[in-house]
Formats: C-alpha cells, structure tokens, sequence
C-alpha cells in the first residue's frame, strides 16, 4: 500500500509542470526602455497577480488556460495582453507607454477655479463613505522590508563601526525580511492578522514585519509613527484640506474603462506636515485610485530626509481594493546615509467573508507554528515577486554567517573582540562581557556611575556587577551582587538579588533579594546618587537623605490576561537612621549656605528611631481592550486605546519578626496618553489613595511624593518640578494628585518666521496635589521641546496654601536623573 501511494505521488509530482507554468519577464518604460521597479501585472478580472523588483523584472505562476493580463504603473498607461499558458513557461516583456492626459473635455468654472478644487470637494464630500464601503473583507499579504546604508563612519560615539561581517565596503544590507500574512477586517475597528510565514536574513528565529499598515488616505490625519512626526499628516482629501493644500488638475485618463482624474498636491505653506505630489482620483465615485506622495523635512517630518509613499487601487466589482503600496525612506543620521523599501502586496481579496464566532479577539496578531521556519524552496514558490540579486547574497551570506556564528570557535574568538577592556569603557561607558557560548552576559557600570559623595557616607564606592543567563523563549536568571563602601564612616553594605523571568503564554517574573542596604526615606528614590553628588561637592547641598537596613525582599509578577497584571510583594526591613558626618569635605564654599540634617526636617523634629517593618503588598493593572501579539511561544501586551487603571494596597503586619509597624494604605492611579492628531498630544496621570489604618508607622512608610530640587527635570507626569523632596510627605487618610500636560508638537511653532526652521515644539501643563483640611501644591510650566531632537527646557511656577510661590527652569535631558 505504502509503495502504491509513493508511486502515486511520484506521478502527481511529474505532471505537476502540466499543471501550472510561469510567465515572466521585464516590465519597462517604452520611452528610454529602462526598467519600472516595482510595476505590477494583474490577471484582469481578479485580485491575482505579481509585483516586479526594483529592476523591473517579474514573475507569475499560472495554471493552463486563457488569460488577460494587466501591467500598471503610476504615471503610465496601462497595457493588457492576452496569453494562452500550455506546459512551456512563457518570456514576456512588456514597455508601457507615459500616461497622456485629457484636458480638452475640462469646463474651467466661472472665477477661472483650477477643476482640481471640484474634484477634491467631491473625494472629500465622498472621504468616510469610500473608506468603509467594504464593510468586511479578507486578504492574502506579501510584506517585504529592507534597509541599507550607502555610507557610514569609521567611529560612532567613540567607538569602532563593524558590522562583524568581514566586507569593508560602505554598502551595507543591514535588514532583510519576508512575511506571508492573512489580513482580515470587519468594520469598524475589527483587525486580525495571521503570519503563515515570516523570514529574517541572517536571523533564522526572527520575525519580520508582521503587521500589514494600510496608509489610509480617507483618514483626515495619516498616522506614519511617532518617530516621524507624533500629530501624523494632513490627508489630501481631509475634511479641511482645502486649508492646507494647492490643486492643479493635469488631466484624465481611462483605467479598466474608468475615468481617473489626475491632481497634482502642494502645501499652501512649509514647515506644516503635508504631503507633495499626485493623487489620482475616480470620476463620479471619487475612490483614490493610487497616489504618489513625497514627504520632506520642511513638512515636519523627523529623523528621515524624506519618505515617499506610492498605492496602487484596482477595482473589485463595484468597489477599489489596494493592489499594492510602497514606502521609501531615506535619511542621513550622524553622518550614517540609508535608504530602504518597504513593500505591500495584496492578493486573493474576499469581499464576503465568513468569520467564525469569536474570530476578532484581543489577539490582533499571531504567528503561527513554525512561522520562522519556512525553507527557501518554499519563498521561491510563493513570494509574489522575484529577489534583486542584491538580496540573493544576503539571505545566502548572512544565512551562513549564522552557522558560522553558532560554531564555538567563533563565539570564542567574538568574545575575545568583544571583552576587551578599555580606558573609555572603565570611566564612562561601562563594560559588557559576554560568553555567547553559554549564553551569559556580565555587566559593570563605569567609575563615573560606580564613585558618588554624600554627608552621610563621605564617599561612596558602589560596584554592582549584573550576571545574567538566557535560556530558551522567555526564561533568564539574573544575579546582582552590591557592595557598597563608605570611606568616610566605614560602613560596608552587601546585598544579593537574584531574578527569574518565565512564562510560556504571558510574562512573569520572580525575584528574591536581601542583605544590607542603604535607603532613601522616599524609597522610590527621588533623587539620584550622581547628581545628589554633584551638588553637594560643588553647591553645598544634600538633598539625599538616606537610612540604613537589614532587608529581605520577595517579589513576584504576572500576566493574567486581558489585559491584567497582578503584582505582589512581601518585604522585612530593620531599619537604623544615619547621621551627617562631623567634618564634611567639599569644593566650593557658599556663604550664608550649610547643609541640612541626614533626617529630612519635614518629617518631625528628631531622628528616625530603629524599628522594624514587615510589609505586604498587591497590586493589579488593567488596561482594558489590550490587545496582544501571539508568537509560538508567548503572548505580548501591546496596550489599548484606553487608560490604565494601577490598584495598590500595602499592609504592614505587626508583631511577627519582631515588626513594629503597623498600617494599611492604598493607592488608585490612572494614566493614559492621548493622540489629538493634529492639535498634539495629551498625556495625563491622575491618582488617589491614602491610609484606611495607620495605628503605627515610620517616616519610611509616610505618604511620599516624588519632588525636584535639581536643574535636571524629573518625570513630568509623575513628579512635582519644584516642590521639595519631603515638603508633602504625610499621613493623610485621603489626598489626590494629578498631572497634565500638553505637547503641541508643532502645532503654532511652525507659523513662526524663522523660528520654524528649527522645528522646535511647545508643551505646556500643571500638576496639582490636593491633601486633607485644604492643603493644596499647583505648579504650571510651559516650555520647548525636541531641541537638537533630545532637548527639553521648562519654565515653571508654583503656588500653595498660603500664597508662597515659587519659579524656575527644568531640564530634561536624553539620559536618566
């Protein structure tokens, strides 16, 4: 029986070329007879087809039979030819004339209106209906991504450019990928993506890009990420585009026997995010049947040089289907000169779909087995267009490459490279030191993180070396010894944290920690070491007020789903208080200026008396809608478009392990971030808590509020820009807080003469703190951002009960406080 199906499947597999044959060959321009990259041709009738590469050339497998096809690029006339496929593959070439444009039908309107303004009236008017007239459909998805660099220097930040793969030249494929997904909507806000297959060159357990972006030109605001502009681009069709944009109409032409007007798109004004170019729309239904668009940095846009955006529409009975959509990028970066392509094609569109009961859930995009596991037999078989030469080597170098990485011989002598030590490295950078090999990493901070001054210690070494071992998904341990070395008052503080992340479907993580530690009385740490440093050496100021403790932590978090999070903690701590040092030493001397008690004055009015707490705490957050990514091996939470909801309690139990403390509070926060499109960004957090029982506590377990009495900013949705460390720190039954602020992201900076060039944006807002029997704290700030692209600076002012005010200037700063 066994040998009968083999032999039947031999035959099966020889008539296989009689079953199906390949047409191939260049499409190109018939004017100078160069290729057109990225043309198309369609089997007319269908959404099937291919798409040539960047030299023009295609390639599409056909059953035997008759068939027209049609090869389309933007800006040239369509062409169809008729074929017949038998056993032989057929070589067609195929040169498309430029597209010629009819204007002697255009009637100009009286007051001499270029017609273009007529037409984008009725796209516009047309805008929501055209967009979701396909109330449900599903798609086969080609994605294909690349980037490569055409120049790059020989150092970057100091350190040497290698890329480790052995090619001196300047050319360089640096990403390389293929996804084969199924995309399925349901209209309104019902999206699914299924990878059948995903391919990374060099990366053989990589994912490519997975998440096919239709760029929706009926959107009034065209969403391209945060990193190009966070307030998106103003659609040409957009409900107030006529403020924005100049038309000029240049003519029609017929395209499957429909009339296409073709508008040519420029901004009224630079330095407003708008598009420049041509968007091709149909007579009397007004669908978008391609557009050809080119974004620049005078248009708002960051990081990039400029972008380039082509679609391709065809019809589908009586509605227009995306055939296809290209991005370019290009940029320079601190002197790296790249470029790239980013490539959709769309196949075997269903219009009427039939979904299975709970089909759209909160999984938004899955991968399934094996996804990344394809052979390339099987990409040559079904990749809708042919690889560039160019990409062939890649897959096939960095392809071997990879094994040739995996060989201990090579990680060894990579390591080697890799864990040299140098002088840049021990004072500023810090030093990684792997053995790729077993998978471990090693990591220790600079001098200049590792070397801090304070009143209290004098100075400090502290070396907290970070070993950590990766196993297989989502599974590590993490070691982290601390020492810490007073030299002043000859106090030495081990401790030891060991953390295990795990989890097949969601996240978790378990961390076990104690020993001998020094504490801030606000233990979220209000202020850094380094910069407490710096100003007491050179200002004479010791903002940091710290206590020592024997501790013992445990800790543990886990996804539950849906967007839930729960945490949980029990932490024993024997606390000591630590005073100034008799004679302190430091550089600069102010008059009229002396250092503070260790002990924050706020807090009454001696020191801390020993104690021990033992403490209890849970929390869970929600954000509901979330919405995951699914891999073979794990889920991800990638958020929701709703706010986040944190509930905390924390219970100090008395009388076990001599405890002395003991309370119970609670805290409830929300927070979210707010796309407003082109009128900015809102970002807010707003909380509430308190004690609901409080027979016995320390100054350690008070009511703490993050302050900032430092020139560097502290985070402002979360922190109070110039309120004292201490200043608020209560026990308070009930208080409230909240923080605002607004990003105009360019929004009235890029109307300003001159000072719009630099592209420079405004942001405003407040913080507000409310306590028991009126206490209040409010402070505003207005400032600018994106200075130098990293650079934040803010004027802020407060006022409390009382009337005190109070201003000053905050900056943030790339790098942590």
């Amino acid at each position: 029986m066994c040998k009968k199906a083999a032999v039947l499947l031999l035959f099966f597999m020889a008539q296989l070329p009689l079953w199906a044959n390949t047409v191939s060959g260049v499409i190109g321009s018939a004017s100078n007879q160069s290729p057109l990259p990225f043309s198309s041709v369609l089997v007319k009738g269908t959404t099937r087809g291919a798409t040539a590469n960047s030299n023009g050339f295609y390639s599409l497998l056909l059953n035997p039979g008759k068939y027209t096809l049609v090869f389309q690029f933007i800006g040239y006339q369509s062409q169809e030819k008729n074929i017949v496929v038998t056993n032989q593959p057929i070589k067609l070439d195929v040169f498309l004339e430029n597209q010629t444009y009819q204007l002697n039908e255009v009637v100009v309107k009286t007051g001499g209106e270029d017609p273009a303004y007529g037409i984008i009236r009725n796209a516009i008017a047309r805008r929501k209906e055209n967009a979701t007239e396909i109330k449900e459909f599903s798609a086969e998805v080609y994605i294909k991504g690349q980037m490569q660099l055409r120049n790059y220097p020989k150092t970057f930040l100091g350190q040497k450019v290698d890329f480790e793969d052995g090619d001196t030249s300047k050319r360089k494929m640096l990403f390389l990928s293929e996804t084969i997904a199924k995309y399925s909507v349901s209209e309104p806000n019902q999206r699914k993506v299924e990878i059948v297959s995903t391919k990374v060159s060099g990366r053989s357990n990589g994912f490519g890009f997975g998440n096919p972006q239709i760029i929706s030109f009926y959107d009034n605001m065209v969403s391209l990420g945060d990193g190009l502009n966070p307030r998106g681009f103003i659609s040409p069709i957009s409900d107030n585009a006529l403020n924005f944009y100049r038309y000029k109409f240049e003519g029609t032409f017929y395209e499957s026997g429909k009339e296409i007007n073709r508008i040519r798109v420029t901004p009224k004004r630079n330095y407003e995010p708008l598009f420049t170019g041509y968007i091709h729309i149909t007579e009397n239904d007004w669908h978008i049947q391609s557009v050809d668009l080119k974004l620049v940095r005078e248009q708002q846009m960051q990081l990039l040089d400029s972008l380039v955006i082509q679609q391709q529409y065809v019809p589908l009975k009586s509605f227009w289907v995306i055939k296809q959509q290209m991005i370019y990028p290009y940029g320079k970066f601190f002197g790296f000169d790249f470029f790239g392509s980013f490539l959709q094609v769309y196949n075997q569109f269903d219009i009427v779909p039939v979904f299975k009961p709970k089909f759209f859930n909160n999984v938004i995009r899955r991968y399934e087995d094996s996804a990344n596991k394809k052979t390339m037999a099987y990409w040559d078989s079904i990749r809708p267009l042919p690889l560039l030469a160019e990409e062939v080597r890649d897959y096939q170098k960095k392809d071997s490459l990879e094994k040739v990485r995996e060989s201990p011989a090579y990680l060894d002598s990579l390591d080697k490279i890799r864990n040299k030590i140098s002088i840049g490295a021990i004072l500023l950078t810090g030093k990684f030191f792997s053995k790729r090999k077993e998978k471990t990493t090693l990591r220790i901070d600079p001098l200049i993180n590792s070397l801090n001054f304070n009143t209290v210690e004098g100075g400090v070494l502290l070396v907290a070396p970070q070993w950590t071992k990766q196993y297989e998904g989502r599974k590590s341990l993490t070691i982290t010894p601390e020492f810490r070395y007073g030299f002043a008052n000859k106090h030495f503080n081990p401790s030891l944290a060991l953390n295990y992340s795990f989890g097949k479907k969601y996240f978790q993580s378990f961390q076990i920690a104690g020993g001998k530690k020094v504490f801030q009385f606000n233990n979220a740490a209000p202020i850094s070491e380094p910069i407490n440093s710096i100003y007491t050496l050179l200002r004479e100021q010791n903002f940091m007020k710290i206590y020592e403790a024997d501790f013992l932590r445990i800790n543990y978090n886990a996804g539950i789903g849906n967007g839930l999070n729960f945490s949980g903690a029990l932490q024993f701590q024997n606390r000591r208080a630590l005073n100034n040092l008799p004679d302190i030493a430091f550089w600069k001397d102010f008059p009229n200026r002396t250092f503070t008690n260790n002990y924050p004055a706020e807090l009454g009015t001696g020191p801390m008396q020993p104690h021990q707490a033992l403490l209890l705490s849970a929390g869970l957050t929600w954000i509901p809608g979330a919405r995951y990514i699914e891999y073979p091996d794990r889920k991800v939470n990638i958020g929701s478009g709703y706010p986040t909801f944190n509930l905390s309690v924390t219970k100090a139990i008395s009388g076990v392990l001599g405890a002395d403390a003991d309370y119970t509070k609670w805290r409830l926060n929300v927070s979210d971030e707010m796309n407003l499109g082109l009128a900015g960004e809102l970002k807010y957090a707003f909380s509430m808590g308190g004690f609901l029982q409080k027979t016995k506590l320390f100054e350690p377990d008070m009511i703490h509020f993050t302050g900032n009495q430092v020139i560097l900013a502290s985070p402002f949705t979360s922190s109070f820009q110039l309120a004292p460390y201490y200043r608020f720190s209560n026990t308070a039954s009930l208080y409230g807080k909240g923080h605002i602020e607004y990003h105009l992201n360019g929004l009235l900076t890029n109307k300003i003469p001159g000072f719009k060039k630099l592209n420079w944006f405004l942001v405003t807002g407040a913080n507000a703190l409310m306590l028991e029997k009126g206490n209040y704290y409010v402070e505003y700030f207005a400032g600018l951002e994106n200075i130098f692209k990293v650079i934040r600076v803010d004027y802020i002012r407060s006022v409390e009960q009382g009337g005190a005010q109070r201003s000053g200037i905050r900056i943030a700063l790339p790098v942590g406080r």
